[in-house]
């Protein structure tokens, strides 16, 4: 290991969670980002499944903040794509829906095994939350 990588390690501090949100909506994830970056997270966004399944190979972060309805491909085939992947599959998912969406969806997610969903439009508060119960129920 090159001295360059320790020191590079070592400004990194550990505690920064790496977080892909994918999202079709900017600003939705400058709201996600906005939030969890003040939060000591490193949140990297993603538009659409396509972008979040080529980042979430390349960084491998700690966690991914899906969202269901995306227009080209859903959040439930992102899920799919991860689930079937060797690397992919142990990365904590939380779904993010819009109020709207009917209860089918939801109880697909206890099916499907998220690791948690929150709904749209959602508090800063809620969205901490949910990040802290996840990460910490891994450790």
């Amino acid at each position: 290991m090159s001295t360059h990588m320790s020191t590079h390690a070592a400004e990194n501090v550990q505690e920064k969670k790496r977080v892909v949100c994918i999202e079709d909506e900017l600003e939705m994830i400058e709201l996600v980002k906005l939030i969890l970056g003040r939060n000591k997270f490193e949140v990297t966004g993603a538009v659409g499944g396509e972008e979040g399944l080529r980042l979430i190979a390349e960084l491998k972060p700690d966690l991914v903040l899906l969202d269901l309805m995306m227009p080209e491909m859903d959040g439930w085939e992102v899920y799919q794509k991860m689930k079937a992947s060797e690397e992919m599959r142990h990365i904590p998912v939380i779904v993010v829906t819009a109020k709207a969406q009917s209860i089918d969806r939801v109880l697909g997610l206890h099916i499907a095994k998220v690791n948690d969903y929150i709904t749209k439009p959602f508090g800063p508060q809620e969205l901490l939350e949910s990040v802290d119960r996840v990460l910490n129920n891994l450790t």
